[in-house]
This record gives structure tokens, sequence and C-alpha cells, in this order.
């Protein structure tokens, strides 16, 4: 595939919004290695997406031509029930912002990262890209999730009256590299092996996690969701066009592993990985969330991209990194 005459070129000047985070900074971690220098990258001190001023001085004065929306409040069950108002307020800014100045200022293609919680709460199995919107969401995230649906819809009707080139991929669950392990924010994946590590080097003999454990959920290391993200947006246009162009079609990709597992068999697996010897005692006090969440992810396999980090590997990298930041800490 020629990749500089068909999809972006390398010399491209490119907007990685949230380029800090979990996912910003997968994606740019991939666009550098794949030979793209010139990344626009600033940090909230510098940049406040939610400030609509700030967000078309920005495009006004820089220009990009091509755009990854990665920025974005998330985080697991607990800051999701916590912040409920903070959750739908800021997305739906930081969305409105950068895509109507994406539009204003002639962005040539932008990537809006979802979530797979769009999907209702008792969604068929796996989820495909039309049930958005068949059923009524999981109550524990509704506000992110409605915000996020706002997203796809704002991408499909800029598409539809303006002719933006926007597409919008819905990742499975996520962990890697810069996870958020604040136990009162962050998602399963980094929880459990925050307590769990923290358990083995203290000497307890068990750790106590959310829920029951039987729920089923899907998981993607970060690393492998930046390179579908690249990949999309460097599709040569006669693949790419049919992905924002079809009006009875909402310009949607699924982006998932293929395979899911229950959070007790993740658990036990993170207990291997961290070497965590204990007992696993479950909290069914707490809430579960949605009972499963796997993609149908046969879009983008369609187009020629699969994962390529096994879900152990891809564990086994991300406590390596934690144990870095622990070190690094004073």
């Amino acid at each position: 595939m020629n990749r500089i005459a068909s999809g972006m070129p390398r010399q491209a000047r490119i907007f990685v919004a949230g380029h800090r985070g979990l996912v910003g900074s997968s994606v740019s971690h991939s666009l550098r290695r794949q030979g793209f220098e010139n990344l626009l990258e600033r940090g909230h001190a510098e940049l406040d997406l939610t400030d609509q001023a700030q967000v078309r001085r920005f495009f006004e004065a820089e220009r990009p031509e091509y755009v990854f929306l990665c920025a974005a409040r998330v985080g697991g069950i607990g800051a999701n029930q916590s912040f409920p108002g903070q959750f739908i307020y800021d997305n739906l800014a930081i969305q409105v912002n950068v895509l109507h100045q994406a539009w204003r200022s002639g962005v040539k293609k932008l990537l809006f990262l979802g979530s797979s919680c769009i999907y209702p709460r008792e969604c068929p199995q796996p989820m495909r890209e039309e049930y958005l919107l068949s059923g009524p969401l999981e109550p524990t995230n509704r506000p992110y999730a409605v915000a996020k649906i706002a997203g796809v819809e704002m991408c499909w009707a800029y598409n539809r009256q303006y002719e933006t080139r926007f597409l919008a991929v819905m990742p499975t669950n996520l962990f890697g590299p810069r996870d958020n392990y604040d136990l009162r924010t962050s998602h399963v994946v980094p929880a459990i092996i925050r307590k769990m590590h923290e358990a083995k080097v203290a000497g307890r003999d068990e750790v106590i996690l959310w829920g029951t454990g039987r729920p089923r959920r899907e998981f993607l290391y970060s690393r492998d969701l930046g390179d579908a993200c690249v990949y999309l947006l460097d599709l040569p246009e006669e693949r790419f066009l049919p992905l924002v162009t079809d009006s009875e079609r909402a310009p949607l990709v699924n982006i998932g592993y293929g395979q899911d597992v229950t959070i007790r068999e993740l658990a036990d697996m993170v207990a291997s990985v961290v070497g965590f010897a204990g007992r696993i005692v479950w909290d069914a006090s707490q809430p579960d969330g949605t009972p499963q969440k796997l993609l149908d992810s046969e879009r983008i396999q369609a187009l020629g991209w699969r994962p390529r980090t096994p879900l152990r590997r891809a564990l086994e990298l991300t406590y390596r990194h934690y144990q870095q930041e622990v070190d690094q800490q004073p």
C-alpha cells in the first residue's frame, strides 16, 4: 500500500488530542513508529479542549490536516457513578469544540474515539455497529455513553451536511502504558494490577475485588488500538471513503480483540502475571455492570487489520510499565 500517495502524507500536520492519555499516547507512538513526525500535541495547560475559544484559536493558528480525537474524561464504574455530571459535560464539550472547529478549518480526515459502552445493556453478542440505539443503556455509565453517542451522531451529521470525513471508532475495554491506576477512577485491569501488586509487596494474603466476577469482558492492548486508529486514517481513499459517505449507515467501526473472558478469569491471569499467590475475595455488594461486552470486529478485519498482542502478553507488558511507574515515584 502506498500510504504516502493514498493515505496520510508522512509530513502531514496531525493533531493528536489527548496525547498523554492511554489511547492518545498509543496513537502518537504508532504514528512516530511509522514515520509521521509532524505531530501537534498540546497538554491540558496549553489547550483546554472544553474551552470553545481556545480550541477555535488553536485550529485557526495550527491548521491541522488530520485529527485523532482521543481526549476524553474516562473512568470505571465508580468514577461514572461519582461524577456523572462531569462525565457528560466534559465529553460533550470536548467533542462539540473539536469536531466543529475541524470542519471550520477544513481538516481532511478525523477519527473520533468512542467506547463500547454506547451499545445497549442487553445487546446481542457480539455487538455489531448497527445495534447502536437499539435498546436501553447500562445505567452505571449512561451519561458517558450518551455523550459518546452524541459524538458519533455529530460525525455522521457533519459528514452528511458538510461532506466532512469524520470516522468514529468504538474500541473494546482497553489497558496498557499510561493507564490510570487511581482506584477511585480506574478501569478493571489497572485496578486489579495495582491491588494485587500492593498486596504482594505488603505480604497480604487476600485482595477484594468488586462484583461477582461473572461478567464477561473483551480486552485490547492499547498499543494495538493505536495501530488500528492509524491504519484506518491511512487507508487509501477508495477504501476509506465508503466508511464515511454512506448516508444510511453511521460512520462507525468497532475495534476489538475478538474473544472475551470472565472477570474471574482475568483476575486469575493478573495474579499469575503479578505473582500474587493469595486469595481473591469477590464483593458482590458492588455492581457488576453489563453482563457481557464482546464486539463484532468484522468490519475492520475485512479492511485488513487484526490485533497482534495476546491477552497474557499484553498484561505482562502493562505490568512492566506499572512497575516502572512505581519505581519512579518519590
